[in-house]
């Protein structure tokens, strides 16, 4: 019997998200974006789908390295406009009553007081089914856009996020007892003052402004695959998201990560785009379909940014040597996936949907054999599905993907009780002992 497989919907506050050039397609809706109708429809399809989250991607900057501007984005979408992901939440979370909602914040722009006030707000009001995908943030242009001249070197930017992490924990877990409030109406008192107390941190001296949410610290996720981003996701990180960059690769990081983390438990989804229908005849033509609206231009945009490296200054065959600042693990993936010496022209030829993800594509049943296969061979949770062309591509999933692997017995039927971190781990609401933030709690 196979391992249960957990889908998280991977998207984006905005038009073009991974698969650059769908948007164009003329059944595509990701264009009304704009209207939360769209964002609870897809809720409501994902519960219906038993998903476990909406992993909800951002990024505070536009994406101007691919030729030294920022028109190629705007041109194509390309994560251009965005709106602010946390904004949609309580919206779904009042249309759902099970699904999670994985947001990505950045640690280095803004205080961690902030942040720590808007968790603790969504925390209280979806019940207990936030959680924040931690990054460090990877773009000149959004550092530019906070007063600074570029972003810090990687590694300096994982280590102002660990004093960050620290800080929150204090917040979310130090500053109000787990019995502070008392709601006591005869004796006129909502809480105890003697139960609450201020954070004493480098620069901040605060009480927290919320009162304790049902699982106090949201569940906590973690996008870095190089070695820094591994050794911060060990210390952090709940659920951790790879890419997909071949199996054998996976299976080491998922390892390695296991390892680190131990003794905790980890969560580890791997992304995957997924093209099937009732046949594999059909999800072939499905694909070729889908391929005449793919965004060559954009997909460079995205890839010129999120690799630190201007295409537009290489030749198609001039290779590419160096490291980039911005996300390692992606230019560590280049040279893994191509050699030594990649060119632009390898980058294009493997843009097959508009991104450097390679769908899957078959069958509901191919592709649910394949998914049980990856999880099998890479040890991997779960995979967080990017969109192609919207809806059609998230009912495709819940329709015909998710009865395959459930008949399987590789996918639940029905949820279970609790908050996003009690469905997850099947544990209690709360972090607990060696996770940093319960060491925080003021019990």
């Amino acid at each position: 019997m196979p391992r249960e497989i957990r889908l998280n919907a991977f998207d984006m506050a905005c038009i073009g998200h991974i698969q650059h050039g769908m948007w164009r397609h003329p059944r595509d809706r990701s264009t009304d974006y704009l209207s939360l109708e769209y964002w609870i429809g897809l809720a409501r399809t994902l519960e219906r789908g038993l998903f476990d989250g909406l992993f909800l991607a951002d990024v505070l900057g536009v994406y101007d390295v691919l030729g030294g501007t920022a028109d190629a984005a705007i041109r194509n979408a390309v994560q251009v406009p965005l709106l602010d992901p946390l904004l949609l939440v309580p919206a779904m979370a009042a249309a759902t009553t099970h699904l999670g909602f994985g947001v990505t914040c950045a640690t280095g722009y803004e205080p961690s007081f902030l942040l720590a006030r808007r968790f603790s707000t969504l925390d209280h009001l979806t019940r207990g089914r936030i959680g924040w995908n931690v990054v460090t943030g990877y773009l000149d242009s959004a550092a530019r856009a906070m007063g600074r001249p570029a972003q810090g070197a990687h590694d300096d930017r994982y280590a102002a996020a660990e004093a960050f992490m620290e800080d929150t924990y204090a917040l979310w877990e130090g500053s109000w007892a787990g019995d502070a409030v008392r709601r006591d109406r005869a004796a006129g008192v909502y809480a105890d003052p003697a139960r609450v107390r201020a954070v004493q941190r480098p620069g901040m001296e605060a009480i927290h402004l919320v009162e304790p949410s049902p699982q106090r610290t949201p569940v906590l996720y973690q996008a870095g695959a190089s070695d820094r981003g591994r050794a911060f996701a060990a210390r952090h990180a709940e659920c951790v998201f790879l890419n997909a960059s071949g199996m054998a690769n996976v299976a080491r990081l998922v390892a390695d990560l296991r390892a680190r983390a131990a003794p905790r438990d980890l969560r580890i989804f791997v992304g995957a785009t997924l093209v099937t229908a009732r046949t594999e005849a059909a999800a072939r033509e499905l694909l070729e379909e889908y391929r005449r609206h793919v965004g060559v231009e954009g997909a460079l945009a995205q890839s010129a940014g999120s690799l630190g490296i201007d295409f537009a200054r290489v030749g198609m065959d001039e290779p590419i040597a160096g490291e980039g600042n911005a996300v390692t693990s992606n230019v560590e993936a280049m040279a893994r996936a191509f050699g030594p010496g990649w060119t632009k022209r390898q980058l294009i030829d493997s843009l097959i949907l508009g991104s450097r993800q390679a769908p899957i594509v078959g069958s509901a049943a191919q592709v649910a054999e394949a998914l049980i296969a990856v999880a099998e061979e890479t040890g991997v949770d779960g995979f967080n599905l990017s969109r192609t062309v919207m809806p059609e591509c998230v009912e495709a999933v819940v329709d015909l993907v998710v009865p395959e692997l459930q008949a399987r017995g590789a996918y639940k039927r029905g949820y279970a009780p609790g908050t996003y971190r009690e469905k997850l781990f099947g544990a209690g609401p709360l972090l607990a002992a060696p996770h940093p933030a319960a060491a925080a709690r003021f019990s």
